[in-house]
């Protein structure tokens, strides 16, 4: 028996699946910043792109020899399921990190994750119905504004300047927000060493901000995973010290001690603490108990807290050399910040010069940022980008913007010749492949 091919309709779908998925997966895209893993890591493309921690000045030659331990005598517990809460010590040891900027939490309210953004999954998950609006900063973290997309929540951004995101602003789109019969589920907020603007809430905001917020009802979500490694040393009050009832917290390991460990944490009010837990059972069931183990050994018995001073020694040196060579060599038209911590810089360009078409000559030019567009929401971003200085040595950094200024003074050139840079006079794809180095 013979059956006869199905019938051609000139069109085809390269996913036979295509017609199965829910409807919230058309908000699930790439993010520009993974396109540019396959070239930024090669060894002759200088990344000033990604945003990965320097690891080199941990204590590796203990940690590997208390991660034997950790097996050799609490091996049947660290490869086990464990609490979807998490490993009840480490809570308790979060709760010192934590105290560190002023919050004071009990350990029964803080959920571990895989991660901070899997806490910032959950949260999105449990608030964010098709439609509800989230608001956050013009720019704003990436990997966030992925979960608000895959959630169908629709992303208001708010603007900052130097001092952080403007009160009056916030009041602006709540009002806008509330005139349009929008729901407005929560602000989300990364106070301080900004992703990607590397700016800091100024203090005197904090606190009107969360009043703003808490008149009309909206919920805020602090994001600090850069909150200790600030340069003088100084630590700001946390959101969630000045509103503990009105305030999610989002930690992290990640920026700290080891990003690949993936341990991170959300401080919830009490009830929003429970739904997290049942959030976390359908996610993952539990987070990896060794994990864990790893992190609370090392907090137990390490000088965590000089470890991050030394974190942020080496990350000052960095910030400094990028400082330096962007006044060294960028064309003038050009302004960026001047972060106080944590590991970005955000560059602004002359006018006609569009960064996302730009990125692959640069990627050719061996050198690779994140174009602004990445971190917005609405397409806006096309004359910025984020330098990254936390993981090059001093030296690359300067090398990477050397070449970056080269690929701008060019990009200008053809503006000035030809017009407007958008045209695209050089062809290029989107976002760079591992052929376009």
């Amino acid at each position: 028996m013979t059956t006869n091919p199905p019938e051609h309709t000139g069109r085809r779908d390269l996913d036979p699946h295509l017609a199965r998925y829910a409807a919230r997966t058309a908000g699930m895209t790439a993010s520009e910043i993974r396109a540019l893993f396959a070239v930024a890591s090669r060894p002759e493309v200088v990344s000033l792109a990604g945003g990965m921690p320097n690891l080199a000045a941990l204590p590796l030659d203990s940690l590997s020899t208390q991660v034997g331990e950790i097996i050799a005598e609490d091996g049947l517990v660290a490869l086990q399921y464990g609490s979807a809460q998490g490993v009840p010590v480490l809570r308790e040891q979060i709760c010192e990190v934590m105290a560190m900027e002023g919050i004071a939490a009990h350990s029964d309210d803080i959920v571990v994750t895989v991660g901070s953004q899997m806490g910032l999954d959950m949260v999105t998950r449990l608030f964010c119905d098709p439609g509800d609006v989230v608001l956050a900063e013009g720019p704003s973290y990436v990997g966030a504004l992925g979960s608000f997309a895959a959630y169908q929540a629709k992303v208001v951004h708010v603007v900052m300047d130097e001092a952080g995101l403007v009160p009056e602003a916030l009041r602006e789109a709540l009002a806008a927000a509330e005139r349009a019969g929008e729901r407005v589920k929560f602000l989300y907020t990364i106070p301080n060493f900004h992703n990607p603007a590397g700016v800091t809430l100024a203090v005197e905001r904090r606190a009107e901000i969360l009043a703003i917020c808490r008149t009309h009802g909206v919920l805020v979500v602090e994001d600090n995973p850069y909150g200790l490694l600030g340069f003088d040393g100084q630590t700001y009050p946390a959101l969630r010290s000045l509103d503990p009832d009105n305030v999610v917290y989002l930690g992290s390991f990640s920026k700290t001690f080891a990003s690949g460990l993936r341990v991170g944490w959300v401080l919830a009010p009490h009830a929003v603490r429970e739904k997290l837990v049942l959030a976390a059972e359908s996610a993952t069931l539990c987070p990896p108990t060794f994990n864990q183990m790893i992190v609370s050994r090392y907090l137990a018995t390490h000088d965590w807290v000089g470890q991050i001073k030394t974190f942020r020694e080496n990350y000052r040196e960095r910030r400094d050399a990028m400082l330096s060579a962007l006044e060294q060599y960028l064309p003038p038209g050009c302004s960026w910040t001047h972060p106080d911590g944590g590991f970005y810089v955000w560059v602004t360009v002359p006018e006609g010069v569009d960064t996302k078409a730009m990125l692959p000559r640069a990627v050719t030019a061996r050198v690779a940022y994140a174009s602004g567009t990445g971190f917005y929401a609405d397409g806006f971003g096309s004359r910025q980008m984020r330098l990254s200085y936390c993981y090059p040595t001093p030296e690359r950094i300067k090398e990477g913007v050397r070449r970056l200024a080269a690929v701008l003074e060019s990009e200008m050139d053809l503006m000035r010749t030809f017009g407007n840079v958008h045209m695209r006079a050089i062809p290029g794809p989107e976002t760079p492949s591992p052929d376009t180095a």
